[in-house]
């Protein structure tokens, strides 16, 4: 592999950039890849609204069992992420081969989590909800979810691989638009199936397990669809299950401490959600609630996050790397801007989402809590994910996010957490605000990480 780092001679000229170019090339990636995120989580706002109108129960079950796709997704992403860093390189150095090859392995490693994640749905749905409560009816309603649902976790992973390679070969619209075709679809097939409408049965929280596998079969669809056109990177069946050594061994460079970080993150996560979720049913159903607003409101931070892996890494494959270290630089100052605008949206949504769900008195003012502490997350939230996701991660800088995690989340966040609530029988909210101490707690951290330039290297062979 070669990796020219950032030893820059000392007659190095300072990079000019033309901040209309920049902005025009971030907004032009970055807005569909958060309308694609935005629509992605409007199917989980979609989900808690109309189950909301069911009963609070339907809506705190699916919420639960459906930490287990989040944990799939976490998986998945590093998967897609290692690719797209690669991906994003050769693509700036224009080698469409290699890119071919980084696909199939996605699609190797990838489909077989999916198929794991299914099996487990299948034969041991009972076992998964156990873990996040021991509320008997959320635990029945969760099981016949899964169930259902178990089916869409089997190809969510091909699905995936696909829209990544779309976004690093300059197809961003494209992969966006599918995504937003399948939850626009995701969102009427939940109002018909979960409500009965239109002569289908009335079947409440399996009738959005329903809707979400109907989505993804067609989202998968889609996929095949668009990508057999020109210009398009598709899979070749006769390589599927060969490659190059050395590609291979850049890939798991790249991969395992990205899924290492998205295990410590995805479980770590779930952890906050099934610790609350132990502190009753209404402490469940705010912070099922307050997930969904959090995740609306991350769409901008993360569209950020992926359109400056992207940039920065076209440029260092292509061997820019003053060029990509200025982009860089930019970006992270344009995550404390977003960090504050989300901050001040949070606090100015809070009244209407606690009047719009139907909540008890007790869980409405747990969600208000919830969600001023939020507020505060949302800093180190964008910040972290522009700075560690999209900046570190496009020059190859893997590993320092699964270290950060082990430390702060991990070694501080949970285990405060955990002891607040079981030992020292702390307050929900109290609790809930240990949860989001991570984010906020390693900013300083992350800028001397930062300011190293261990990032500002090209990851491309020859």
């Amino acid at each position: 592999m070669n990796v020219n780092t950032n030893n820059h001679a000392a007659d190095t000229k300072p990079v000019v950039i033309n901040n209309r170019q920049f902005y025009s090339r971030l907004f032009n990636i970055a807005l569909p890849i958060m309308v694609q995120q935005l629509m992605l989580a409007l199917v989980a706002a979609g989900d808690a609204l109309m189950l909301g109108q069911v009963a609070q129960e339907q809506m705190t079950a699916v919420s639960l069992a459906s930490q287990i796709q989040f944990i799939q997704n976490m998986i998945l992403a590093a998967f897609t992420m290692a690719g797209s860093i690669l991906g994003a390189q050769y693509w700036g150095k224009g080698d469409k081969k290699t890119i071919q090859s980084l696909f199939h392995l996605m699609l190797r490693w990838a489909g077989a989590v999916s198929i794991l994640f299914f099996a487990a749905c299948e034969l041991v749905p009972g076992f998964l909800m156990s873990i996040f409560t021991n509320d008997k009816a959320l635990m029945e309603i969760g099981i016949l979810y899964l169930r259902i649902a178990g089916f869409s976790y089997l190809i969510t992973g091909i699905s995936q691989c696909y829209l990544a390679v779309m976004k690093v070969t300059d197809h961003v619209s494209p992969s966006a638009w599918i995504s937003s075709s399948a939850v626009i679809l995701n969102i009427v097939f939940n109002s018909i199936f979960i409500f009965g409408l239109l002569g289908a049965p009335r079947m409440e929280a399996e009738g959005a397990a329903l809707a979400t596998t109907m989505a993804r079969v067609i989202e998968l669809g889609l996929c095949l669809a668009i990508s057999s056109k020109k210009d398009y990177i598709r899979p070749d069946l006769r390589r599927l299950l060969s490659g190059s050594r050395q590609l291979s061994a850049d890939f798991r460079r790249q991969c395992l401490p990205l899924l290492g970080g998205s295990l410590f993150w995805g479980v770590g996560f779930t952890s906050y959600t099934a610790i609350i979720g132990h502190m009753g049913a209404d402490a469940a159903a705010a912070n099922s609630v307050a997930a969904v607003v959090r995740d609306l409101i991350c769409c901008a931070c993360n569209g950020i996050g992926s359109a400056a892996g992207i940039m920065v890494g076209n440029e260092l494959g292509a061997g820019e790397l003053e060029r990509g270290k200025a982009y860089g630089i930019k970006l992270m100052k344009v995550s404390y801007l977003v960090g504050f605008a989300s901050t001040g949206l949070v606090l100015a949504v809070t009244p209407i989402i606690v009047r719009m769900v139907i909540l008890s008195e007790e869980a409405g003012k747990y969600l208000t809590g919830m969600m001023v502490i939020m507020a505060v997350y949302m800093i180190g939230r964008c910040v972290n994910t522009v700075t560690i996701n999209g900046v570190l991660d496009g020059g190859g800088d893997t590993i320092f996010d699964m270290y950060s995690l082990a430390v702060c989340m991990w070694g501080i966040a949970i285990p405060l957490a955990l002891l607040g609530a079981f030992v020292f029988k702390w307050s929900v909210l109290l609790v809930y605000a240990c949860t989001c101490l991570d984010e906020v707690g390693k900013i300083p951290w992350v800028m001397l990480r930062f300011r190293k330039y261990k990032w500002v290297q090209n990851l491309t062979n020859g």
